[in-house]
């Protein structure tokens, strides 16, 4: 397979197959039966967790003391409840008994912007009908019958995008399924895999029927970090989880080597909304309910046992590169993306140190592949690439961000440093189409 711009396998990305989310079941243990009052003791020492009961005996005169200021505070109750019930004095308002068969009068949720429990509210309620449960199936085979059948092999989530029924998941979440199943509302429906496009990790799945509650879709160009958002998906099978977060950082970059494909995760939206196995192509929202990202990828602690875990760190697609991946997908079955024609490495401290370098920070281009939009521009090996437009280039990662960030027939600025000297050249961007 040819490389895609900017990969090299020397670069210090993480080299993981996309597998399908899932995760192992979870188990809750419910306690049944009566509690025990005294069958535990406290720090260890004899004494019973609560004092047996003590009967106390009363003499004749206390209880009819006792019975006179019973009825007196008896009387007095009596006369406050019936002033309350027939509003006898100015202030006090009257009962009014709910009439059969009528309806309450629901009041509106009112978003107030310093408060993140009522913009939660609202969201959740406005968002979570167009994220749908996308359950992954493999097809078994009985040796003993001869039957055939289908069981779950794994489940994620999927963002309701059109009305007529176009689903928009992450690709590794539908990888080498022998069926999909997608849930909306409380019907599961087969869904059929529309297009994929592994280099972005993205699918489209369609549903019969409709119409179906599609997301309102936002736009992830004027995001700013600290921005309240709100993640809606499937966590561990969990439908209709809702987490609340900030955006924690933008532009966030990985690549990672499949068996077969490169993934290029460019321009990614961090946040600390929590996202779980299960969440993967489900919709992080703004405060206004409208879809900014698909939720993707989570950073979990070293070590972790299992499956992975939230440790408040995780990353979405942008949407707008979204929604375009998923329009061509839904109109040719496939896409395409920008192409600038050029394999390279990234340069730290310690390979500028060993190879005397004259930057610390930059892409090292390898490789420029003939006639490519790179090589007709003037791009040499052994240039190193240190900003692209006004995007400086620290690494590998920046170079697939910076491209993947434009579109097809633009002109980007590539400023690379040739020996000693600081070279600008303007590159064309063309079609990775058939390229890959």
């Amino acid at each position: 397979m040819r490389e895609s711009d900017s990969y090299d396998k020397q670069s210090n990305a993480e080299n993981a197959d996309a597998q399908s989310d899932g995760g192992s079941p979870v188990t809750y243990t419910v306690v049944t039966g009566p509690l025990p009052i005294c069958d535990y003791t406290v720090g260890g020492s004899d004494e019973p967790c609560e004092e047996p009961a003590t009967v106390k005996r009363w003499s004749g005169v206390t209880m009819v003391i006792a019975a006179a200021i019973g009825a007196t505070a008896g009387g007095l109750f009596t006369a406050a409840a019936l002033v309350w019930i027939f509003g006898l004095w100015d202030g006090v308002q009257k009962f009014v008994p709910p009439q059969p068969g009528g309806q309450q009068a629901v009041a509106p949720i009112e978003i107030n912007p310093g408060d993140n429990i009522d913009i939660a509210t609202a969201v959740a309620a406005k968002a979570t009908p167009s994220v749908a449960n996308v359950r992954v199936e493999e097809r078994i085979f009985d040796p003993f019958t001869g039957a055939t059948g289908f069981r779950e092999r794994g489940n994620g989530s999927g963002v309701i995008i059109r009305d007529d029924g176009y689903v928009l998941t992450n690709y590794h979440v539908i990888a080498g399924a022998d069926r999909v199943v997608v849930t909306v509302g409380i019907d599961d429906v087969e869904a059929e895999v529309k297009g994929v496009d592994p280099s972005t990790d993205l699918a489209v799945l369609k549903i019969p029927g409709g119409p179906f509650p599609k997301a309102e879709i936002g736009s992830s160009a004027d995001l700013e970090v600290g921005q309240f958002v709100v993640a809606v998906g499937s966590p561990f099978g969990l439908e209709k989880t809702v987490t609340t977060g900030i955006i924690s950082a933008l532009q966030r970059s990985n690549i990672v080597q499949g068996s077969r494909d490169i993934t290029a995760y460019t321009n990614l939206i961090q946040t600390d909304a929590a996202i779980n196995p299960g969440n993967s192509g489900g919709a992080l929202v703004d405060a206004e309910g409208r879809l900014i990202g698909i939720n993707t990828l989570i950073q979990s602690p070293a070590g972790a046992v299992g499956a992975p875990q939230s440790a408040g760190i995780g990353f979405a697609i942008p949407v707008d590169a979204a929604i375009n991946v998923a329009n061509q997908l839904i109109e040719t079955g496939r896409a395409v993306h920008p192409f600038m024609g050029v394999s390279s490495m990234s340069i730290d401290q310690a390979t500028s140190a060993q190879f005397r370098l004259p930057v610390s920070r930059g892409a090292l281009v390898r490789f420029v592949e003939p006639q490519s939009p790179a090589d007709r521009a003037g791009i040499e090996r052994g240039d190193i690439i240190i900003r692209i437009d006004d995007r400086e280039i620290r690494g590998t990662e920046d170079v697939f961000g910076a491209i993947r960030a434009r579109r097809i027939g633009d002109t980007v600025d590539v400023a690379v440093v040739r020996g000693d000297t600081e070279i600008a050249i303007d590159v064309t961007l063309e079609s990775d189409e058939g390229r890959r």
